[in-house]
C-alpha cells in the first residue's frame, strides 16, 4: 500500500505519469473518491504520461472513452449506473485482458464483476487545503 498526497492538478498529473511509467499492459485500475476528488485529473495525467493527445473528460453518454497511445487506455465511467446489474451489459470483462490498460471511475458500482487482481486508487479531497491524498493498493493489500 502506498500514500501520496497531491497539492495542485499538476502534481496530480505527475503521480500519474509515475505510476503509468510503471505499470503492466493488462493492468485494470479501479478509481475511488467522492464527486469532485480528482478521479478524472488523474486519468488525465496517466493518459498525457501514455502519449495520448486526445482530451480525456468523464463520458457523459459514452460510459466507454477508447484512447490509443503508447499503450491503449480504456476510460470507464460508471457515474450513471446504480450497480453491478446495470454494469452486467456493458461487457466490461472485454476490456480486463486487452494488452492496454483500463481505468474505471467509480468501480464500486460494479463491483464482483471486476478482477480480483484489480489496482484500486482511493482518492480523498481536502476541500480546505485542496489537497488529495492517493492510497494506492492491490485487493490483498487492503
Amino acid at each position: 500500500m502506498r500514500t501520496v498526497k497531491t497539492n495542485s492538478p499538476e502534481e496530480t498529473w505527475e503521480l500519474a505519469g509515475e505510476l503509468a511509467d510503471k505499470i503492466e499492459p493488462g493492468t485494470v485500475i479501479a478509481l475511488h473518491g467522492d464527486l469532485g476528488a480528482g478521479k478524472t485529473c488523474f486519468i488525465q495525467g496517466f493518459a498525457a504520461a501514455l502519449g495520448i493527445d486526445e482530451p480525456i473528460t468523464s463520458p457523459t453518454y459514452t460510459l466507454i472513452g477508447e484512447y490509443e497511445g503508447r499503450l491503449p487506455l480504456h476510460h470507464i465511467d460508471l457515474y450513471r449506473l446504480s450497480g453491478p446489474q446495470e454494469a452486467l451489459g456493458l461487457g466490461l470483462e472485454e476490456y480486463f485482458d486487452v494488452n492496454g490498460i483500463t481505468a474505471i471511475e467509480w468501480a464500486e458500482r460494479a463491483e464482483g464483476l471486476l478482477p480480483p487482481d484489480i489496482l484500486h486508487i482511493r482518492i480523498e479531497a481536502d476541500e480546505t487545503t485542496q489537497t488529495r491524498t492517493f492510497t494506492i493498493f492491490k485487493e490483498n493489500e487492503a
